[in-house]
């Protein structure tokens, strides 16, 4: 699972990291005929469907026992950290210059998920490994991810994720091990602290001629109600202006390569079908997030997306009571410790 700043900005930093992005998406697939050997053969016969002949599998990463857990990679910028690049199992900070990546800050061992019962679970941030030139990083990132493969937990399921790894050897045997596999030594990450944030949201000038608009969709549940016809209006967007979509970190979705000429088209749509603009709403509730919680989700324990908004209503008085209306305070709430809305990280974990 690979994700980087959704922002469709015509700049090469941009690009750059897009491309590390999909590059490192494609490396790591893994090389399963199970896709086919699940999906395309018949039911009743058993027998396949696909005409493609299926190769023996030879898997030159995972080999036949693949990874202890799932393994999250996000790559951020210094200046923008839209994914909450520091949650992730490999996190990547691109360092830029001129406009250019020169190289990118790898960060080990982050996850949200944790068991109360079990006080040997935690959240945690990822931790300073090594700085990587372009050319190096996708080898490293390997290198990280075959230490993992090797001695990751495969024994206990609440402790099999890298960061638990990481804890139990301490960064600087990790790093050894990391510098073993890659075969050479590592350079120290560079001075380049994460800076600030974009949620991705309202009119975006992608530099190329062309305009993206991030909708906030609260909660991410896209659903028509009355007074609300989010599901509907989305639907007349899409077909009547045929945009390319990218979905963010929080939940919301962009409509980009939009012309000049169909920004008002946008508004119109918006307003017709009863949806507030994200312009609209203060910058708290944009930056507010839940997961699905019940009735949804089977290990949810409690309420969590149902009820978000009515806690932002009332939260948002007293803001606007203090005189902080304007500030973009990070509230996230989850119906379980498993934590997939980040509460962990946020300013106000709920």
């Amino acid at each position: 699972n690979v994700m980087c700043s959704p922002l469709p900005i015509n700049r090469p930093c941009y690009h750059q990291v897009q491309a590390l992005a999909d590059r490192l998406s494609d490396y790591f697939l893994p090389q399963s005929n199970a896709y086919f050997e699940i999906w395309l053969k018949d039911m009743q016969t058993g027998e396949q469907e696909c005409t493609l002949t299926m190769e023996p599998e030879h898997e030159p990463i995972y080999g036949a026992v693949y990874l202890p857990r799932k393994f999250k990679t996000a790559i951020a910028f210094s200046f923008d950290n839209g994914v909450d690049v520091l949650t992730n199992d490999l996190a990547l900070v691109a360092i830029v210059e001129n406009d250019s990546v020169v190289g990118y800050n790898v960060m080990v061992g982050g996850g949200m998920g944790m068991t109360p019962a079990k006080k040997t679970t935690f959240a945690a941030l990822a931790l300073p490994l090594c700085f990587a030139t372009p050319e190096e990083v996708v080898g490293i990132s390997r290198a990280v991810i075959e230490v993992q493969r090797d001695f990751g937990n495969r024994e206990d399921r609440k402790h099999a994720r890298l960061k638990y790894l990481i804890r139990d050897w301490g960064i600087e045997k990790f790093r050894e091990h990391v510098a073993q596999y890659w075969g050479r030594p590592l350079t120290p990450t560079r001075d380049v602290p994460i800076s600030d944030a974009h949620d991705a949201l309202g009119w975006i000038d992608q530099e190329d001629g062309r305009w993206c608009y991030g909708l906030n969709i609260e909660n991410g549940r896209i659903v028509d109600r009355p007074g609300l016809q989010l599901k509907s209006a989305l639907r007349e967007l899409v077909s009547r202006l045929k945009p390319s979509i990218r979905l963010t970190a929080q939940q919301s979705v962009m409509f980009c390569d939009l012309t000049p000429e169909q920004k008002p088209v946008v508004e119109e749509i918006l307003v017709r079908y009863g949806i507030k603009r994200s312009e609209d709403y203060l910058p708290t509730r944009r930056w507010s997030m839940a997961c699905v919680a019940w009735p949804t989700c089977g290990l949810s324990i409690t309420e969590s997306e149902r009820a978000l908004p009515g806690i932002m209503d009332q939260f948002e008085v007293q803001l606007q009571a203090l005189g902080l209306a304007d500030q973009p305070i990070h509230v996230r709430m989850t119906g379980c410790p498993n934590g997939c809305a980040r509460p962990y990280n946020a300013e106000i974990g709920l």
